[in-house]
């Protein structure tokens, strides 16, 4: 029959069938269930299942533990030791502490892959084949020549707290999820944009936006006022703690915006506060094309960060005599367009 599909009550004349070989379970099973240990890690410091110890000089001994391998669930309950062979050779050798699905033996078991000796040794690869024998790391054995002492290095992957979806608040949902959860705001309110966000030891965290850019008003600092109209910025969570963000001041007056008092610098502000641990350096440029203020029609602008604040101080170079390095930007001159943009380290755990 061309069309087969299981676990049904009955077999029927459509192609249901109500038992099925492991080979089709596996099959099934793989779809839903990966290669993990079966062990949450959500609290540091946690004693993790398959505790294995060296003993005897060549005996790997592993503790408890469950784990889906290759579409089956293998439980130890107790201590297994395996044997490591010998290595009397001049090079070393790595072997692989595996957990080994094998369909001709109907069972789950732990199993050593030994490897080659060599000048660079190299672990060898697990065996992945549905239908025959299928394997998951656990640990890597270090073999050294002339048979010294062995080490032990895990290799097996974990699980960590479930992908939750928040339909708002997440910030205040994701703390009081297990800590190493990975969140999606998903905006039900439309209140700010969807985003995914992680729980993680360190505290909450936006790691991404997703969809649109965001977008801002950049406000002037130091500065006389300019319309809001000629002040637009973009602005997303590029990573965890890191934000990027586009801004551009476009003064269309005929007059310029410039410092006010005795501020010998004008600056904007930024969509997120900047990391406290130092000051970050940033580039952009100013088109000034009527030459304005006798300034040149093009300038090189570095901007500076101001730790803990949200504040990007510009400064240009010194035009009139290069030597004197770069001094504040005093305005922006008529009819000039600033322009930057940049990834920057925010301060989301404050630091």
């Amino acid at each position: 029959m061309a069309e087969i599909s299981y676990p049904f009550n009955a077999d029927n004349a459509n192609g249901g069938t109500s038992i099925i070989s492991q080979t089709q379970w596996q099959a099934m099973a793989a779809g839903w269930a990966g290669d993990y240990v079966d062990f949450r890690l959500t609290t540091p410091g946690e004693s993790l299942p398959f505790v294995a110890s060296v003993v005897n000089g060549r005996d790997l001994q592993i503790g408890s533990g469950r784990a889906w391998v290759g579409g089956f669930y293998y439980q130890n309950t107790s201590t297994k030791t395996l044997t490591v062979p010998a290595n009397s050779t001049t090079r070393g050798r790595k072997d692989l502490v595996v957990i080994q699905a094998d369909i001709s033996k109907s069972s789950v078991n732990l199993a050593l892959r030994t490897g080659t000796a060599a000048a660079s040794p190299a672990e060898p690869f697990p065996t992945r084949n549905r239908g025959g024998v299928w394997e998951m790391a656990l640990y890597v054995v270090d073999v050294p020549a002339n048979n010294g002492a062995l080490t032990l290095t895990r290799r097996a992957p974990f699980t960590m707290g479930s992908i939750a979806a928040f339909p708002w608040s997440a910030r205040e949902s994701a703390l009081l999820m297990p800590p190493n959860t990975l969140g999606i705001d998903v905006d039900q309110n439309a209140s700010g944009g969807q985003a995914e966000v992680f729980r993680g030891t360190d505290g909450y965290v936006t790691t991404r936006h997703l969809g649109k850019t965001r977008t801002y008003t950049p406000g002037l600092v130091n500065s006389g006022s300019m319309s809001s109209s000629l002040r637009t910025g973009r602005w997303r969570w590029a990573g965890p703690n890191l934000v990027w963000f586009q801004v551009t001041i476009n003064n269309t007056t005929s007059k310029p915006v410039e410092a006010t008092g005795s501020n010998w610098r004008v600056g904007i502000t930024l969509p997120q506060t900047c990391n406290a641990k130092g000051i970050q350096v940033l580039s952009g440029y100013l088109a000034n094309p009527n030459k304005s203020s006798g300034m040149p029609n093009m300038l090189s602008i570095t901007a500076t960060t101001h730790p803990k604040s949200t504040t990007l101080y510009l400064s240009i170079p010194n035009y009139r005599t290069p030597t004197e390095g770069l001094d504040g930007l005093r305005q922006f001159p008529a009819k000039s367009t600033f322009s930057i943009s940049g990834v920057y380290e925010a301060n989301e755990f404050n630091e």
